[in-house]
């Protein structure tokens, strides 16, 4: 009798570790960031969070959206700057801050192209190796839009570590839309 009793639930946790088994690591979503309108294609449900950053001589108020997945972290940030002459100031400095995070890394930087940014501040790309064993690499997109009231939305998309399916930094890079 208890054999019969266990074949229930043996197949509900068989069906169970089925279905996770077919859960995909990367479960790309559309995720609109801010109110700016930039859409984000994550590849996981993203938490959220804000924070004051130290961009030169202000503190700026920073929204963040970001998932881990895959041995890696896909982040996107963004704030508002009242003016292009702003923007291009603290987009700078937030170049300047992340490039100084990263220490003894190999680091490229190049100007960078998205459709409907602003042209100043230019968008650019880094990619950073580790110069030690174990540590991250790092991949980073800063971008600008310029919004109907006057402001500008800066955005510092991010991936930190090397993601397990080798096309996951890609998607997540040409899945950003500015509007």
């Amino acid at each position: 009798m208890p054999s019969f009793a266990l074949r229930p639930w043996l197949a509900l946790t068989a069906a169970a570790a089925f279905i996770a088994a077919c859960s995909p690591t990367f479960n790309w979503r559309e995720v609109q960031i801010a109110d700016a309108g930039l859409v984000a294609l994550l590849p996981c449900k993203p938490d959220r969070a804000n924070r004051a950053l130290p961009l030169g001589a202000e503190s700026v108020q920073v929204d963040m959206a970001g998932c881990e997945t895959g041995g890696a972290t896909f982040a996107i940030a963004h704030a508002s700057a009242g003016s292009p002459e702003q923007a291009e100031a603290w987009l700078s400095a937030w170049r300047a801050a992340t490039r100084s995070q990263l220490g003894e890394a190999k680091v490229a930087e190049a100007p960078a192209a998205l459709q409907r940014a602003t042209a100043m501040p230019a968008p650019a790309r880094l990619d950073a190796q580790p110069a030690r064993p174990g540590a991250a690499p790092v991949q980073v997109l800063w971008f600008a839009q310029s919004q109907k009231n006057g402001t500008v939305a800066l955005y510092q998309a991010t991936v930190l570590g090397k993601p397990s399916a080798p096309e996951a930094s890609k998607t997540f890079f040409e899945g950003l839309r500015l509007p």
